[in-house]
Parts: structure tokens; sequence; C-alpha cells
């Protein structure tokens, strides 16, 4: 394990010099990884693996047609390497649990006959165990109960895999009961896709990626975005000129150079008129926006933002509701604008 040095603080890390595809390849060599569930993280983790020659199958419920015949168009061969969730489950020697934090409680009773003695129960989330008062979600002792969360969407995990450049995920050990969870679970990490893992546990990875969600990666952004675009069209902004100060130069110019070399960097290529905004501004908009992530972290830490997803997610018109949420925000003026903005990227212009 390599030692960095983070912000000042030294961290361990796996690389892939450490831990190669080879020796992943070894570790896994007389595993069958049953992966459950073909949502969101599913299709991107089983595809990786199995470019990587790992030998996976998929775990779908046939009833659902859309992601089973999703897997099918995938390359997934029903009765091969294609089955139902318990014929998987079965099989597999490391059981990924990639269904839905809400579906997890509600398949639990049916995968538990299934975790058998030296099995391992891997997961891209820790909310099931984390949570387990809620999600009723405890394993048996004689299992690794293990974990590898990659940092991005099942889209980018995939995408960043087929460009060459992988993602980079966490990873931690819950229960070690065979002496070999931490090298199944590096072995798993490389295998999907990971350009390099490092350690947590199960309890820091769900409170930091609900707070992440919730906050900068997604909510905190969207409710920027809004207030930022809608202020400008009060004050007299056409829909274009507002989209494109709020969303457009972001994600086509800006975010770009920050990824590149860092928030200091892009600055230092932006107008001197920019930089001195954006420097008095910063320190005002951290004071306002402190407090609200204080509570959305207490919230997650209390369990709160788990009952309010257990009690949606498993209603049964969810999906239904979903669209709708969605279709609002679709429909809004301000992604319509985006839509039309999008249209007109060079990229674009031959669709």
């Amino acid at each position: 394990m390599a030692k960095m040095v983070f912000g000042g603080v030294t961290e361990d890390v796996v690389t892939r010099d450490e831990f190669p595809l080879e020796k992943a390849r070894e570790v896994l060599k007389d595993e069958v990884v049953a992966v459950l569930g073909y949502g969101v993280q599913g299709p991107a983790q089983s595809l990786n693996m199995r470019d990587n020659g790992i030998h996976v199958i998929i775990g779908q419920e046939p009833s659902d047609k859309f992601y089973w015949d999703k897997a099918v168009k995938d390359g997934w061969v029903p009765g091969e390497t294609l089955f139902s969730l318990e014929e998987a489950a079965a099989r597999g020697t490391i059981i990924q649990y990639l269904v839905s934090d809400a579906a997890q409680m509600m398949v639990w009773d049916r995968l538990k006959p299934h975790l058998t003695t030296g099995k391992a129960l891997y997961f891209s989330h820790g909310f099931g165990i984390v949570y387990k008062d809620q999600t009723g979600i405890i394993p048996p002792a004689d299992i690794d109960v293990i974990l590898v969360a990659p940092k991005g969407s099942g889209t980018s995990v995939r995408a960043n895999f087929l460009s060459g450049s992988g993602i980079n995920s966490s990873y931690a050990v819950h229960q070690d009961y065979t002496g070999r969870a931490e090298e199944r679970t590096l072995a798993v990490g490389i295998a999907v896709g990971s350009g390099y893992l490092f350690p947590t546990t199960f309890e820091n990875e769900v409170y930091s990626d609900l707070t992440g969600e919730r906050g900068v990666l997604m909510g905190a952004l969207a409710g920027v975005m809004e207030a930022q675009y809608e202020t400008l069209r009060r004050h007299g902004h056409s829909p274009s000129e507002a989209f494109n100060e709020t969303v457009e130069e972001l994600t086509q110019s800006l975010i770009r150079l920050v990824a590149a070399n860092g928030m200091d960097w892009m600055y230092a290529n932006c107008s001197t008129t920019a930089q001195r905004g954006a420097l008095d501004w910063a320190p005002r908009f951290k004071a306002a926006v402190e407090p609200t992530f204080e509570q959305l972290y207490q919230s997650v830490l209390s369990g709160e933002e788990t009952r309010v997803v257990l009690a949606a997610n498993s209603a049964p018109d969810y999906r239904e509701k979903l669209g709708e949420e969605l279709r609002v925000m679709r429909e809004s003026e301000m992604w319509q604008t985006g839509a039309a903005v999008r249209s007109l990227r060079p990229e674009n212009w031959n669709k």
C-alpha cells in the first residue's frame, strides 16, 4: 500500500502498480462474481469485469422486463450468465448487492439463504449495513462483508473504463471471515475499473456519500444554479443569457479547468475582474451555506435521510412520482433553455 499526502495529511492508497489487473485475475480465478441488479452500478461494474476476464453472472428479476432486456442486449445469456436474483446468488461466491437501497431491504430475506459459509457479500454503498436498524440487513457471521464504492455514476464508471482513464474508488472491509476479505475487495475493485482505491469504513462512506449527493454533487448544485438563473431573469436577462452565464460556462469551460489543475489554476486563467469578484464573494457564499451543510450532515448521521429514502423509494408509485418530479425539472424554463443551448454546441451540429 502506497503513502500519499492529501492536503498535508498522509493517507494510504492502492494503485494498479501495487495491485495490477493480473494479480486481480489470479485472486478471482476460482470465484464467481454474481452481480445482483442491472440498474445503475450493475451494468458498468459487470461489463468492466467481463471485459477484464473475470467470471461474472447477473441476477435480475425476470419480471422487470426493462432491466432484464437491457442485460440481454448487453450480451448476458439467460440460463448461462443471466439468472433470477436467487439463482445468481446461489451460484455466486462473491455476491455484489447492487440493487437500490430500498430494494436491498425488500429482497434481503430472499438473499439470506444463499449467503453460505465463505462467500463474500459486496456493496457499493454503506447504506444497508450502517442503517441496519432501519433496513434489517444483518449478514451472517461466517461470510466476508466488503465494499468498493466508485466515485462516480455507473455511466462514468463504464465510460472511464472504455476510455482507459479508470475511476477512483473507496474500499472497506466490514467483516473478514475468510482472512481473504481485503484481498478479494481489492481484486474486485481493480477488476471493476478503479484507477486507484483508498480505504474507508462503511460508516464514513455512507455519511460522505449521502452528504455529497444532497450537497455539492447534485442538490446544492441544482439549487444554486436555479437561484442564479432566476435572479438574472428577474432583472431582465434573456433565458439564453441567464443559462449561458449560469450553466454553460461552468460545465463547458470553468469546471474543466478546475478538473485539470485545481481551483487556483482556474482562477489564474480567468480575467482579473473575475478573479477579484470570485475571491471576494466565495467567503460570503461559504458562510451562507455552511450552516445548511451542517444540518444536512446531522440529518444523515441521525438516520433521518435514510428514513425518508426508504419510505419514498419503497412506495409502489415511486417511479411515477419520480417521473413527475423530473418532468417538472425538465420542462422548467431553465432546462428547456438548456436543451436549446446544447443543440447549438458544435459537437451537435450534425445530429
